[in-house]
């Protein structure tokens, strides 16, 4: 478990009173079927944020790299039926690797998370014909093959949609890399 992960358990036991295996319980003791229908309950019966709803939903349903023994297991599932924007993914993740040696690349059943103090992009096959880069950059105007994302609890503030290899530019590089430095 990293430490950001640690300090979210311990910040949502001091928030609610509950640990993560009490809400674990109370979560399967439902018996939903989809991550969404987790979150909603989770928002709407107990006021939690997107990010402690999203964590306790992973948990429950051992859909997060913590819950698996195998990383790449997550991302295989991931690329399954979508294998054409792997080398994408790949590509993409030797550029951000090169951003600094404190990336951390961390699976979850439908995306990879990338961060570094906090989260500063998700990379995630979206649809078989959309790559979408998510970006936390708070206050951050759209430009160029940037979107603002406007949904509130948003995991994040930006996105970036491609659909092939070639449309990652140096532009999308850089956007990339401003997430990267505005999380240190």
């Amino acid at each position: 478990m990293d430490q950001a992960e640690k300090t979210m358990m311990d910040n949502l036991h001091k928030n609610t009173g509950k640990t993560l295996a009490e809400w674990i319980e109370i979560v399967k003791a439902k018996n939903f079927a989809k991550h969404g229908a987790i979150m909603k309950f989770l928002k709407e019966e107990h006021s939690f944020t997107h990010g402690f709803a999203n964590m306790v939903a992973l948990k429950a349903r051992a859909a997060d790299a913590g819950s698996v023994e195998n990383k790449d297991e997550l991302i295989e599932k991931q690329y399954k039926g979508k294998e054409h924007f792997k080398p994408m993914y790949n590509a993409l993740l030797a550029e951000i690797k090169k951003f600094g040696n404190d990336v951390e690349v961390s699976p979850k059943n439908a995306y990879v998370s990338l961060r570094r103090k906090k989260q500063f992009a998700i990379l995630q096959p979206a649809t078989k014909t959309r790559f979408e880069i998510g970006l936390n950059m708070k206050g951050q105007e759209a430009s160029g093959v940037l979107e603002t994302i406007d949904k509130a609890n948003a995991m994040c503030s930006h996105k970036i949609n491609v659909t092939s290899q070639e449309e990652i530019t140096p532009e999308v590089i850089n956007w990339i890399k401003t997430a990267y430095t505005q999380a240190g």
